[in-house]
């Protein structure tokens, strides 16, 4: 009798260790199609501002400074093009796992309308008034005046870049991630290689310092959209249609803010908190502006593979909502919490591997030098904070349309903690550069422990599509 149980107990729990396997392996497999695709995507883009670093530093270190500082307003843009995707995404992801593909159209014609008008806006700023935008982050002359070249010149970009980043967000979430990312990289590789001949004048080109970096922007930011444009052209694909962008669907149209203001909202106060480091950091020097820089350029670089977890987890998790498949769903976010964990940590760990190899590739004053060396180091912590608030809240949470939880927490972790504190530390106790820096690089860790309690109520596993009356 005994041998007879724990024979049936071996086999079940062989059984349930394959059944365990099988799922495991069907996840990584959705998983790796759609976050190496989305992390060799945002590689590239990080690269690009790389490639900006040094080319721009080999000029001069008040060059390398000033397009930093001018690109706050890229970097602000981003911000509202980072809250129209995910909320593009929460909905074309979960009705594209219900195979609604005409909601899917209707809400991307939308989104689209709504990026394409503030775009707009930022590149008649950008034009006409680039100083002014450049005395924002700092009180040098020599920056701003360099800033506002940077600016003039790239501004046309920061609308076409509004309508590039909403095609490749349909693309990721309607099975197009690996084209998406292809777009998205040989444009990146024609910005760098553009870059080299407008910055220093090569094959014949006139030499343009600052101003080629916004050119070679421009005309990469122009392959982008047309590329973009010709694939959604293609028979079968999720297209821009004009009836569409005429007339609104009013009730996708309710439940878009109704679930991507919270995320705006979000946005902004993380975005203005972050900026708000640019400024501080704007007013401690140069040396602090070109070390910060190049600090987060580094760090963007070795995050790439976070992002794209947070970004591909959150699609999966969608398309699981969207197809009624709740417990699925449920099951591939703590999958994806405890890879946010392992991948934080490694990406920490590279990070402090290339220390040495940037430190030797940067031409920075001897101080910057030093400030870029300990910067590095700090950097380390932070992306474990990266990667886990990464995939929770803007890739789990936001699957389900729960977007209110992340901008409290970012209200709460920037405005009454981490900001205050970087201010104080710099213009009332004077602290060193690096004190400071370190204070302002605490914001990602300070939210883990309420990220977790929050996620462990499962308020995001959530069927948007479902309407309230069929409920």
């Amino acid at each position: 009798m005994h041998s007879d149980y724990y024979e049936h107990k071996e086999n079940y729990e062989s059984e349930n260790c394959s059944t365990n396997n099988e799922s495991f392996s069907i996840f990584l497999k959705k998983l790796l199609t759609l976050v190496i695709p989305i992390a060799f995507q945002q590689f590239m883009l990080a690269l690009v501002s790389a490639s900006d670093a040094l080319m721009l530093g080999a000029l001069t270190q008040d060059a390398l400074s000033a397009v930093s500082l001018a690109s706050q307003v890229t970097f602000v843009e981003n911000l509202f093009l980072a809250a129209m995707t995910i909320g593009l995404s929460m909905f074309a992801a979960q009705y594209w796992g219900k195979k609604d593909k005409a909601a899917v159209e209707r809400i991307f014609a939308y989104v689209m309308k709504i990026t394409a008008l503030v775009s707009f806006l930022f590149f008649i700023a950008g034009l006409c008034v680039p100083k002014a935008l450049m005395h924002i982050f700092t009180n040098d002359e020599v920056l701003i005046e360099n800033g506002a070249v940077y600016l003039r010149a790239v501004s046309i970009s920061f609308l076409l870049t509004g309508i590039s980043q909403i095609y490749l967000c349909i693309l990721k979430n309607s099975e197009r991630a690996a084209r998406s990312s292809m777009i998205s990289s040989i444009s990146v590789v024609v910005n760098i290689v553009l870059n080299a001949v407008f910055i220093f004048g090569l094959l014949g080109f006139p030499r343009l310092e600052i101003a080629g970096a916004a050119l070679a922007t421009v005309a990469a930011r122009i392959i982008e959209v047309v590329w973009c444009i010709l694939e959604t052209a293609k028979k079968d694909q999720i297209k821009l249609r004009w009836k569409n962008i005429i007339k609104d669907d009013k009730n996708l149209r309710h439940d878009f803010w109704k679930y991507t203001t919270p995320v705006l909202c979000n946005e902004i106060v993380w975005g203005i908190g972050f900026t708000m480091y640019s400024v501080i950091m704007g007013h401690l020097g140069s040396d602090a502006v070109a070390a910060n820089s190049i600090a987060n350029i580094v760090k963007n670089l070795v995050a790439c593979f976070c992002l794209g977890l947070g970004s591909g987890g959150g699609i999966m998790v969608g398309n699981e909502l969207g197809a009624g498949k709740l417990d699925t769903a449920k099951e591939y976010g703590g999958k994806l919490c405890r890879l946010s964990v392992i991948c934080g940590a490694i990406s920490g760990v590279i990070l402090l591997v290339l220390s040495p190899l940037v430190l030797s590739v940067t031409d920075l004053s001897a101080q910057a030098g030093e400030y870029l060396k300990w910067m590095l180091v700090m950097c380390t912590y932070y992306m474990i904070g990266r990667a886990v608030n990464g995939t929770t809240i803007a890739g789990i949470f936001c699957a389900g349309g729960d977007s209110k939880f992340g901008f409290l927490c970012d209200t709460v972790t920037m405005w009454c903690i981490v900001v205050p504190l970087g201010f104080i530390s710099a213009f009332v106790l004077h602290l060193p550069v690096l004190a400071t820096y370190f204070i302002m690089n605490l914001d990602e860790m300070i939210k883990i422990p309420a990220v977790y309690i929050h996620y462990k109520k499962y308020k995001w596993v959530k069927d948007l599509t479902v309407k309230e009356n069929e409920k």
